[in-house]
């Protein structure tokens, strides 16, 4: 096969209707399965370069050798034909479903007299499977309620009419227990055993209220007829089955039968979960996450999923519940919901509380794993959140601190990967600004900052912090300005009071949701460096205070002072010491001169 592949003699000879296309790689193996409304405009679509901005399509644009196409009716037929091929081929580029469990089902045995159990095992031997049954709890509830309810036979015998009537059986432990009426012994006739069975499959199917309604109707004739024996066995079927619609019922039960869907996308992955709702009760629930392979959009995604879980449960409601317009053509009567109040929105809620948690879940469990997908996926969302074009790998931040407009110090710190780098910590004495002015405080600091990195050959942070508001940020771009790196790194302002993010330049703050991790890191950031300054700038508060105080003494001036708090540590310790420990700093006058002066104190 030619390496050389001319896409235009190929187009022309796809059709514009709906269809499923595959490509053909050189090798003539399967490579990715596409639906479409319109074949040729899909097709064609991938060989427009303006379009292909993604590189993995462009990956596997490249491979293309042979495009072939299968013909349907209408868009949900090309759908549902899509989602079997995948299934089946399993094509390299096509998203992959992630499930390797074998989630159990409920089988109604195909046999006289059929038995109810579970399974994970699908034999087709024209028994009913009812399922699968992603929570294996719900499902034992349901078997429960079904044996305290239902009489039914457990045994694997051979309950044929003939072998009944040559009376080859006799009955069991289970019988002598309650547990079953036994058919084996023509104690109870097979129509009898079949009317639970149908009662059963209204209640494996969510119809409970259905089933409420025969047992009142059975329980008023039986009153009528004063058998109040059975009346009172039929009561408390009707009870047990009350409690449990009572404990399964969540919506409205006009809500009759409806799927409901809803989507969690990360960068490579996605999660969807699907509830089944029949009378207001959800009798199925699962989620699944599916692997990117072509950075598939969240439509895409959901629309194949929708189609994997109608086929996994054999769903065939006409209504279907999503987070946003779905864009299938409405054939074959399925109408698509995007509700905004009211009971199915409910519905839609939960659903998305299910898919988040699971979503939270299995990105914890990856990242204990292998901590490295942590960073990554944490910087990427800072990337996307702070509309940066480059992974925020080091980020620094400055806050400033003064104490009535005396002893000003400004810190800077350093997180790298998203995490404190105390290593490369920083503080500075503020030299040239006289008096309280915080802007030029954090003038000076950022200058000095980034002109030292700048002649040292030091690599700049991807974004820097300020901690204040306009002014506070003003004045850093203008030191960044006067060293020409303004449009190298990310700069970016907070303020305090409702947490604004400011951006030079911009009129209006930005506010991010306040359980974003983004701005968990920008606040970890911040604290960390107002702590790290107030720290610094007590320490230098304190030795400013206590060397005016030193100073008030006869013949100790300001660098004496400064020497004797240095060696001694406190004021504390210089009153403390005796006039030869005093003479290791200073001369004899000047120890004379402490020791009266703290003796009179």
């Amino acid at each position: 096969m030619s390496e050389k592949f001319d896409y235009k003699i190929a187009l022309k000879n796809i059709p514009h209707k709906p269809g499923v296309y595959q490509y053909w790689d050189s090798e003539n193996e399967l490579i990715y399965i596409g639906k479409a409304k319109d074949l040729r405009n899909r097709v064609g679509s991938y060989f427009n370069q303006d379009n292909n901005v993604n590189g993995k399509t462009k990956v596997l644009v490249s491979k293309i050798r042979k495009i072939t196409f299968t013909i349907v009716d209408t868009e949900v037929d090309a759908w549902l034909l899509e989602n079997s091929m995948i299934k089946k081929h399993q094509p390299r580029y096509n998203v992959m479903l992630k499930d390797d469990k074998t989630y159990p089902w409920i089988i109604i045995k195909n046999e006289n007299y059929p038995r109810i159990f579970w399974t994970r095992r699908i034999v087709k031997d024209g028994s009913k499977y009812l399922g699968p049954y992603a929570s294996v709890s719900m499902m034992h509830n349901i078997l429960g309620l079904i044996k305290e309810t239902y009489p039914l036979r457990t045994c694997n015998l051979a309950l044929s009419r003939e072998n009944i009537n040559k009376g080859k059986f006799k009955v069991c432990l289970e019988y002598q227990l309650g547990n079953c009426k036994g058919p084996c012994q023509n104690y109870q006739t097979e129509d009898d055993y079949d009317n639970s069975i149908e009662e059963i499959k209204d209640i494996l199917n969510g119809k409970i209220g259905a089933v409420l309604r025969r047992l009142k109707g059975e329980m008023d004739a039986a009153v009528a007829e004063y058998n109040y024996e059975l009346a009172h066995r039929l009561k408390r079927k009707f009870d047990l089955l009350e409690n449990y619609q009572s404990k399964s019922t969540i919506v409205n039960s006009s809500i009759t039968d409806v799927d409901v869907f809803s989507i969690a996308s990360e960068e490579k992955i996605a999660f969807v979960n699907f509830l089944k709702v029949m009378n207001g009760t959800i009798i199925q629930t699962q989620t699944i996450e599916l692997k990117k392979r072509l950075d598939e959009s969240d439509e895409e995604l959901l629309t194949l999923a929708i189609s994997e879980f109608r086929s996994r449960y054999n769903s065939d409601s006409k209504e279907i519940i999503v987070p946003f317009d779905i864009d299938l053509e409405d054939h074959a009567g399925i109408k698509f919901t995007v509700p905004k109040l009211g009971e199915k929105r409910k519905l839609l809620d939960l659903s998305q509380k299910n898919v988040q948690f699971f979503k939270k879940e299995k990105i914890d469990q990856y990242e204990k794993l292998n901590p490295e997908i942590r960073t990554e996926r944490l910087l990427t969302q800072m990337m996307k959140d702070l509309r940066m074009n480059r992974l925020p790998r080091h980020i620094e931040c400055f806050d400033n601190s003064n104490f009535q407009g005396k002893y000003p110090v400004s810190a800077i710190v350093v997180f790298r990967d998203g995490k404190p780098f105390k290593k490369d910590y920083r503080h500075f004495h503020v030299k040239t600004v006289e008096g309280p002015n915080d802007f030029a405080t954090m003038e000076e600091a950022v200058h000095r900052r980034y002109r030292r990195m700048l002649d040292e050959g030091t690599e700049l942070p991807q974004l820097i912090i300020i901690d204040g508001g306009k002014g506070q940020l003003s004045s850093a771009m203008h030191s960044l300005k006067l060293l020409g790196i303004d449009k190298q790194v990310t700069v970016i302002g907070i303020a305090k009071r409702l947490e604004e993010l400011y951006y030079p330049n911009d009129q209006y703050p930005m506010y991010l949701d306040k359980k974003s991790e983004t701005l968990k890191v920008i606040q970890h950031l911040r604290d960390e460096a107002h702590r790290f300054g107030i720290t610094f700038h007590r320490k230098i508060r304190d030795k400013g205070t206590l060397a005016t105080e030193l100073e008030l003494i006869k013949g100790i001036g300001k660098t004496t002072a400064e020497k004797l708090l240095k060696y001694f540590k406190s004021v504390k310790k210089i009153r403390e010491a005796n006039e030869e420990m005093l003479l290791e700093v200073v001369n004899l006058k000047q120890a004379k001169a402490i020791l009266e002066y703290f003796a009179e104190v």
